[in-house]
């Protein structure tokens, strides 16, 4: 991924400066699990093993992340559903797509991550994979669809209203 002026790999409408690198320099925290999953896909996607760690619950963390074998380029992410996980909640629950090239072909991954809130810092629990796939280009793209821009909004109540 590259850090300049380009949009967030996130997926949020800033630049890594604006939104994931405050989070990854801890110039600032996540507020909600959404926010922690996408700097840490985001973090993955980079091989950024220590913020990956840190903001692991240490109940299920493991010694390390081992990025040897990670293949993939890190393409984008698209959250599915959340349940829980504001500001407010100490629990939460994130569904997204984190979508990926390995030689050459497009895929995806579907994955139910569990978060929890501890002395007011959200961290990752821990998370099922539902299902890994080719991609065959089957993005949503109505108007009920999310919106691209990683508001977390639907396409219509977002980016295309009119």
């Amino acid at each position: 991924m590259s850090t300049d002026a380009a949009h967030c790999l996130c997926g949020s409408s800033l630049n890594y400066q604006q939104c994931c690198e405050l989070l990854h320099t801890e110039q600032t925290q996540a507020l909600t699990a959404e926010a922690l999953m996408r700097s840490r896909f985001t973090a993955y996607a980079m091989h950024n093993a220590d913020y990956l760690l840190k903001t692991w619950d240490a109940s299920t963390r493991p010694a390390e992340v081992d990025f040897s074998k990670d293949t993939g380029e890190w393409t984008q992410l698209e959250i599915v559903m959340l349940k829980k996980g504001a500001a407010k909640d100490h629990k939460g629950i994130v569904e997204f797509k984190a979508y990926f090239t390995v030689d050459g072909e497009q895929r995806v991954m579907n994955e139910i991550s569990r978060f929890v809130k501890q002395q007011g810092n959200w961290l990752y629990q821990d998370g099922k994979v539902k299902s890994i796939a080719l991609d065959h280009g089957s993005f949503n793209q109505g108007l009920n669809a999310p919106c691209a821009c990683g508001s977390g909004k639907k396409f219509k109540r977002c980016c295309g209203k009119k």
